[in-house]
């Protein structure tokens, strides 16, 4: 695929029937919204993206399933098990200001309020409560520590600049 890569924002699951649907599981924080984007690419691991067409889609029990087009059979489907599903980031609206994807933070550098260089952005996580931040400690971190959790909360993250690929922290380094 030429241009811009699809950002991943679901994969398929098992085939669904006879006719040629299949699971899909949205990582969108409303799994419904997966389903308003155009395109949608799809690639198995290692692969190429490929752009696909979803003729239909119906909610399934707690999730949902879809149809391709031109995908008629069980067979063809199965071909589809496991494949991420991606869109491309430019059809993402806008956030407001002070809003970022997650995508954005992973890789940004942590500094604590004193200066302290916590790690790297590994990724994040859900926990319910709140976004948490997983951070890759430098290897030669003082406090011998490998791996940070930060609550993502107003209160311990107090800036995020992307030009600058930090995020500043009320946060003590040995915790």
């Amino acid at each position: 695929m030429e241009g811009e890569k699809p950002e991943v924002m679901g994969k398929f699951g098992a085939v669904y029937g006879i006719r040629g649907w299949l699971k899909v599981y949205s990582y969108t924080g409303d799994p419904e919204s997966l389903f308003t984007y155009t395109p949608w690419f799809c690639r198995a691991p290692g692969s190429d993206w490929r752009e696909i067409s979803i003729t239909e889609y119906k909610r399934h029990g707690d999730g949902f399933i879809a149809k391709i087009a031109d995908v008629d059979v069980r067979e063809e489907a199965q071909l589809y098990t496991g494949m991420e599903i991606g869109i491309k980031g430019s059809s993402l609206p806008d956030l407001p200001e002070g809003e970022y994807r997650w995508r954005d933070l992973i890789g940004l550098r942590v500094v604590n309020l004193q200066g302290y260089f916590m790690g790297t952005v590994k990724s994040l996580m859900e926990t319910g409560a709140n976004d948490v931040l997983v951070v890759k400690a430098d290897i030669n971190d003082q406090y011998e520590i490998r791996e940070r959790l930060l609550p993502y909360i107003d209160n311990v993250v107090r800036e995020v600049n992307l030009e600058q690929r930090v995020i500043r922290v009320d946060w003590e380094p040995d915790f």
